[in-house]
This record gives structure tokens, C-alpha cells and sequence, in this order.
């Protein structure tokens, strides 16, 4: 589907809560069911902290044109960080003094509007780096990052990380690819605020996050964010979501709750997602009233 990301198959998680990789979402799109990967029940466990990093699934893309050695060297100068979930990883404005490299579990960042709305700009699945664009230019933290669900991350120290980048120089090049990949990502989002009804945006959204933080319950996929959130990362408001959720719950697409909605028909939801308006935006931005769906 245009303008849905896929995540690469090595973006599982390696400590054994799979997300759903490319093919999976293809099966499920085709056939309107899950393949049912293993997953757990995600619940929160003991802090640990450890100086043993953990393998990696696959190659993340910091790692990206890196010798296996050199891999297994970078790694070991990280540690193991766990995160529960609700737990503040950084605040905005906070100097950056590690780096995180998300290996399960995922992470949301968030900035707050001058009327004290939050915004979630993105939720960080492993593999990635969080905030590639603070790390780059080496000052302060410009959102709040917290952890999405129970997570671990490899940890350097933002110093010993910068070390590492002046003997491995391809660690910048790989983050600055990660930040215009970042941007890419954004610039499609306000794109689709712009042009698009809301109703095809957060049925977008939610498929776009099936490859992420998609699980499967009893035949169907469950995405464990609340409408609130999703309203959040769509740039639309709470009432709005339930309205729709509503009317997508009354032809068999999703089944909402409260913290949490299950997509019962991927394929029609996707077909929601590619729909358009047949009217252009006016170049003021004013749009005519319509139903949301």
C-alpha cells in the first residue's frame, strides 16, 4: 500500500514477543487473518539492569555496512537497560547523555502544544535509535521519550558513544540516514493532515502499526493503543476516534477497549486507508463539514 511502511523482518523481537514482519502483513491483507506468531503476554517484569548486551535479531541499521567484529565490539561497549512501562526515558529539553538502541518493546516520543495537548510524534520499535536528530547535533533532547510497553534497550554513554563514531566513522553515516528517514516519515504525515480526511488517516495510522506493535488475539490483531493516543498521532481529537471506531465497529472492522482496539478485517481497513477525497483542500485550509468516515 503506498505510503504504509513494512518494517524488515529483522525487526522482530529477540527476546521472543514477535511483531508481525512483511510477509505476515501481506498474509493478512490477502487472506484477512492473522499467522498467529508467538507472542507474550507483554507484562511488566523486574528492572534489570546488565553490562551484557543481548543478541540482537539480525543486523540493525547502526550496524549497517559494519564488520561482524567491529559489530561485537560496538555491542559490548553497551550495556543492557529494561524500562517499564510509563517510565520517563528522557524529558525534553534534557542533554543528551546516552544513546539508546531499542532492541524489544517499543518507546513513544511526545511534545506538548502551548495549550498543554500532547503530541506523539513517533513510537520507536527496535532497531531504531531514539532521537537520531538530538544525538547528531549533540545538545538537548527536543521531545520526551517513555516506554510504550515493558522495554530494553542497548545503552552507551553519549561521550563513549562519540568515541566509537571517531574510530567507526559509518555510526554518523548510519544516523544521519536514520534522521532523513525520520524526516521522510514526518513530512508524509503532515502530507496526509493536509489533504486527507481523517477517517482514511487513522485507519492509515493503525495499519501502519500492525508490523509494529501488532499482536495477535483469537484470529484477529490486536494494537495495544488507546484512542486518545491514536487521536494523538493523527492530529485529531479523542471524540473524533470514538465516532469512528464506532462506525467501523458496526461493519465488523475493529472491536475497541479501552486501552487497546483489535483490527477484525485488515483488508478493509486498508481499503479505508487508500480512500481520498474527491475534493481538493482549499489553499486557506478551511474545510466543509463532513462526516469523519
Amino acid at each position: 500500500m503506498p505510503g504504509v511502511v513494512v518494517r524488515p523482518e529483522w525487526q522482530c523481537d529477540p527476546y521472543g514477543r514477535q511483531g508481525f514482519t512483511g510477509k505476515d502483513l501481506k498474509a493478512m491483507s490477502e487472506k484477512g487473518s492473522n499467522p498467529n506468531p508467538l507472542s507474550s503476554d507483554g507484562s511488566a517484569r523486574p528492572r534489570v539492569v546488565s553490562s551484557k548486551p543481548p543478541a540482537v535479531a539480525g543486523r540493525p541499521p547502526l550496524f549497517s555496512g559494519i564488520s561482524a567484529d567491529d559489530y561485537a565490539a560496538i555491542s559490548a561497549a553497551a550495556r543492557t537497560k529494561e524500562f517499564t512501562r510509563g517510565e520517563v526515558l528522557y524529558l525534553e529539553g534534557d542533554p543528551v547523555e546516552q544513546v539508546l538502541l531499542l532492541t524489544s518493546g517499543s518507546v513513544k516520543t511526545t511534545r506538548l502544544g502551548l495549550s498543554g495537548v500532547e503530541v506523539i510524534l513517533r513510537l520507536w520499535v527496535p532497531g531504531d535509535v531514539l532521537g537520531p536528530a538530538d544525538l547528531l547535533a549533540g545538545g538537548r533532547h527536543s521531545s520526551t521519550a517513555q516506554a510504550f510497553r515493558l522495554t530494553r534497550a542497548l545503552v552507551w554513554d553519549a561521550t563513549s558513544f562519540k568515541a566509537l563514531a571517531g574510530r567507526y566513522p559509518v555510526l554518523d553515516q548510519n544516523l544521519l540516514r536514520m534522521v532523513v528517514r525520520y524526516l521522510a516519515d514526518l513530512e508524509e504525515r503532515f502530507r496526509e493532515l493536509a489533504t486527507e480526511r481523517v477517517g482514511p488517516r487513522v485507519a492509515r495510522q493503525l495499519v501502519r502499526l500492525l508490523p509494529q506493535i501488532g499482536r495477535p488475539a483469537d484470529g484477529a490483531i490486536e494494537v495495544g493503543l488507546s484512542r486518545e493516543e491514536l487521536a494523538q498521532m493523527t492530529g485529531t481529537t479523542l471524540f473524533t476516534v470514538s465516532r469512528l471506531f464506532s462506525a467501523w465497529e458496526t461493519r465488523g472492522l475493529v472491536k475497541p477497549r479501552r486501552e487497546a482496539v483489535t483490527i477484525s478485517d485488515v483488508q478493509a481497513l486498508s481499503a479505508i486507508a487508500e480512500e481520498t477525497s474527491e475534493d481538493p483542500v482549499p489553499i486557506d485550509g478551511r474545510r466543509p463539514r463532513q462526516a469523519p468516515f
